[in-house]
């Protein structure tokens, strides 16, 4: 009877991988990659580097896509062969080996799957990641920081390189706000998830009385716009500040001033960045986290004129959370949209938040987003 039921768990799988790949678009990105090989033997290619290196990572990506369909392939037609050995003997010890190799398989078929719910114009894009600290003083600036840490954790385990753009320390202890570039395909359409107001319940390690504390941070999440996107910037309605950079960077660290501050007078947005090694490189990012929050600024209000643009940021504190995480008085994990929950908060704060950010996916896919 088992091997009756694994047979019928592989055939639904080969019907699943029918109508994945015909999701993934497979002809069609070979008919891209092809395309754009050409270009990469044209005279000149390399006479813009930026957009030869854009080609060759689209190349790349696109390459890569098709590599896991066919492994994702592979890997069922062995199980498949397994299953009909195994099945001819009836041995149980083979029918463990195969119920295991399909929860592994499993798991590589979501994660292909979920790719394909990134339909989003800048889903692709790298992602700008700031984080705030909110209400809860002391506390939400260790808050921020731990923060931090989980995601670095999950973009270090997903093969996603980041980058420190701005770091204010917190004055006691944790951090009051930061700001890095995580860099790679998609990671700003799985980052997006995690937009919004995060909320901490624990007892505080700050406080000798041992009381519980709820703390606040925020995360703000914007794709690093590339050159296609035009965004009308006057220079009149900047005010570009200096100052010494007070983290780590280049040589003339805390010696120059080489950081920069950019505001942008009409919506009073503010953006910084100070670890890269010149000022004039400072600025340049400065420049593209600001582009990126206009863009996403005129995206919600509907607007076509920058001067017009005024926005409202949503306070970082109770009530405006999209997820919860509870060490006190039991531990749990819990995202506000989508209900989904676990008790495993240490693993969690490791960077284990993929369950989340796939909830988060579905929902927006179903939800027509």
């Amino acid at each position: 009877m088992i091997y009756s039921e694994l047979n019928s768990t592989i055939e639904e799988y080969k019907e699943k991988l029918t109508l994945l790949e015909q999701s993934l678009c497979l002809e069609a990105d070979q008919a891209e990659i092809e395309r754009l090989s050409a270009l990469t033997m044209e005279v000149g290619f390399w006479e813009d580097p930026k957009e030869a290196s854009q080609i060759q990572e689209r190349i790349a990506h696109l390459e890569r896509k098709q590599k896991r369909f066919i492994a994702l392939q592979g890997e069922l037609d062995d199980i498949e062969v397994l299953c009909e050995l195994g099945s001819e003997e009836e041995d149980p010890d083979v029918a463990l080996e195969v119920e295991e190799a399909l929860k592994v398989y499993e798991k590589e078929y979501e994660k292909l799957r979920l790719e394909t719910l990134l339909s989003g114009e800048h889903d692709s894009a790298n992602a700008l990641v700031t984080l705030h600290a909110g209400a809860g003083g002391t506390e939400a600036q260790d808050w921020t920081q731990m923060l931090e840490r989980m995601y670095l954790r999950w973009a270090e385990d997903h093969g996603y390189t980041t980058e420190l753009l701005d770091l204010i320390q917190g004055d006691e202890a944790g951090i009051k706000s930061v700001s890095f570039r995580v860099k790679g395909v998609n990671a700003y359409g799985y980052m997006l998830s995690e937009h919004g107001v995060h909320r901490l319940v624990r007892i505080s390690p700050f406080d000798s009385s041992g009381r519980r504390h709820t703390s606040f941070a925020s995360c703000e999440v914007l794709p690093e716009l590339d050159d296609t996107i035009t965004i009308d910037i006057k220079p009149d309605d900047l005010r570009i500040d200096t100052y010494r950079a007070s983290g780590a960077g280049g040589q003339h660290v805390n010696k120059t001033s080489s950081a920069v501050r950019i505001t942008h007078l009409p919506t009073g947005i503010v953006v910084s960045c100070q670890n890269e090694r010149s000022q004039l490189q400072n600025r340049e990012t400065a420049m593209s986290m600001l582009k990126s929050k206009l863009y996403r600024l005129a995206q919600q209000q509907q607007l076509e004129r920058i001067e017009d643009l005024k926005g409202d940021v949503a306070a970082i504190a109770w009530g405006n959370q999209i997820r919860s995480y509870i060490f006190c008085p039991y531990t749990m994990v819990k995202d506000h949209r989508t209900d989904v929950e676990t008790g495993n908060v240490d693993a969690v704060m490791d960077g284990d938040i993929d369950r989340f950010i796939n909830a988060y996916l579905v929902q927006r896919a179903q939800n027509g987003d």
